[in-house]
């Protein structure tokens, strides 16, 4: 049973019941001439139940005693039925002692009218109940609206966590409010993907002890972060001394190489100052980086409880390979990204590698800087 409140009291759903018809009729016709127009009736108390499931009426004139079902019976059974935590029943009977009025009213009865009925009287009676029952239903449609509401900003507050493991804050909340497709949905498309690795973390961790090397991480972590998000690229993982990030998804992007190059060079300037510190305390550490472009599925990977973000696709391979091959300080990419950012980076050759996965010898180039535009200040 739905519940539904009447635009106006006129509006409301009456059912009139009581055994002998000339009743039900008398006080139907009441009702329609002082404006209820939908105004039902039975003699058998055993049809209320039903009727009232099927019609969620604002309210029920019962009669007390009736064959079959007498009042209080019927009241029992309304009660079951689902969605009924609000009888909207006023009694009218012709018995009017203590006992019988106190056990209507104990089962849930919100008023009791006595036979005969004084029209003026059961018309304000009625009136005063049905403007009651419209402010609870309405104050229970405003909670049910408001329930929903919580419910549907608890999802979005769930999801927008769980991007937020994936990408910048700004992007989750794009998503979460629908300005992007759903990017945990297994898709297609071309990205920039750059594979960042320390260099000397395993020499260093072999004699460390594990509190020095949180310490490093934590530093570490903290400032490559920072440039991941400034740049807002997408976190593919994120591991001890390995990070992958990717540009061009979930939102495509107008120069996805060039941002990875940017974000690239400034995080080996912004290494400069860690390394000097560390170097301090006897711990030589290195920044290497590799960036590719290309083609990869990308979306959720994991199962119910753990999923990831992630892209397959040989690109990936790719940006780890030359990342494993570059230098401290070094930043490596292939062919492609050289020459689409042929006007923005500066790139020298840095041989052909021969890189494992990749049955041919790959034309590497290290990137130096980034170039001024002609319109640059």
């Amino acid at each position: 049973m739905t519940s539904r409140s009447p635009g106006r009291i006129e509006d409301a759903r009456i059912l009139v019941v009581d055994d002998t018809e000339a009743n039900v009729v008398l006080l139907r016709e009441l009702l329609r001439i002082n404006g209820y127009a939908n105004v039902s009736m039975t003699t058998d108390s055993r049809q209320v139940a039903p009727l009232h499931q099927a019609e969620c009426f604002d309210l029920i004139l019962l009669d007390l005693r009736m064959p079959h079902l007498d009042g209080i019976a019927v009241m029992r059974q309304l009660k079951t039925i689902g969605g009924t935590d609000f009888l909207p029943v006023i009694i009218v009977t012709a018995y009017s002692d203590e006992e019988n009025r106190l056990q209507a009213l104990r089962q849930g009865a919100r008023d009791y009218l006595l036979k005969p009925i004084v029209a003026a009287d059961a018309l304000l009676r009625i009136r005063n109940f049905l403007e009651v029952q419209l402010l609870y239903r309405e104050r229970q449609r405003q909670a049910e609206a408001l329930e929903q509401r919580v419910r549907e900003q608890l999802t979005q507050l769930e999801r927008l966590q769980r991007l937020k493991r994936f990408f910048s804050p700004q992007l989750a909340e794009l998503i979460v409010q629908g300005g992007v497709d759903d990017p945990l949905r297994t898709h297609r498309r071309e990205i920039t993907v750059v594979s960042i690795d320390l260099r000397g973390f395993t020499a260093f961790t072999e004699s460390a002890e594990p509190e020095e090397v949180m310490t490093i991480l934590h530093a570490y972590h903290a400032e490559i972060g920072r440039l991941i998000l400034q740049h807002e690229g997408t976190i593919e993982y994120f591991a001890g001394d390995g990070i992958m990030v990717f540009f061009n998804d979930p939102v495509p992007v107008a120069n996805p190489g060039e941002r990875a190059a940017s974000m690239a060079l400034e995080m080996q300037a912004a290494f400069v100052d860690l390394a000097a510190g560390w170097r301090k305390e006897g711990i030589e550490l290195g920044l290497g980086i590799g960036i590719a472009q290309g083609y990869a599925t990308i979306g959720a990977i994991g199962f119910e409880g753990r999923w990831d973000y992630g892209a397959v696709g040989s690109v990936t391979n790719l940006a780890a390979r030359l990342c494993g091959e570059a230098k401290a300080g070094q930043i490596l990419t292939h062919q492609k990204v050289a020459a689409r950012l042929e006007k923005s980076i500066a790139a020298v050759p840095a041989g052909p590698l021969a890189l494992k996965g990749f049955a041919q010898p790959v034309p590497a180039f290290s990137v130096e800087g980034l170039l001024q535009t002609k319109n640059a200040a």
